[in-house]
């Protein structure tokens, strides 16, 4: 039996690694990955690896409490919206930014800034965040 590709998604995360699907009929990338393309549904892809560098677009704080238990040991935290670099857009924690107000609002003054790849483990679980290169 073929192992998840949830598994493989996160056992990649483990390792740094962003794993998305290229498909091999009309070329899209799928992030994160998925059993079928999101442009034209065809099953037929492969794993491509993501270079993680992207632009932060927007940015925002996260809710407290948390929407999920497992993140209360680490908010508040900030949380954005990515474009990576393979045109792909990620919503992801943000690391090492402040969430007080005039912090938020310079950053969306300055417009999209570099980021990349920031990888938690957070109760267990590989997480993809970004910070701000």
């Amino acid at each position: 039996m073929a192992e998840s590709i949830v598994k493989q998604y996160y056992d990649a995360l483990g390792k740094e690694k962003l794993l998305g699907k290229k498909c091999n009929k009309c070329s899209a990338i799928t992030f994160p990955p998925t059993t079928a393309c999101l442009e034209c549904g065809s099953p037929d892809q492969d794993w491509y690896e993501l270079s993680g560098k992207g632009q932060l677009l927007f940015i925002s704080h996260g809710m407290a409490p948390p929407p999920n238990p497992r993140f209360a040991e680490i908010a508040p935290y900030a949380y954005g919206h990515i474009q990576l670099e393979e045109g792909v857009f990620v919503q992801a924690i943000i690391t090492g930014v402040s969430i007080d107000p005039d912090t938020l609002r310079g950053y969306y003054e300055r417009g999209p800034v570099a980021v990349s790849p920031d990888i938690l483990e957070v109760a267990g679980l590989n997480v993809l965040a970004f910070k701000v290169a």
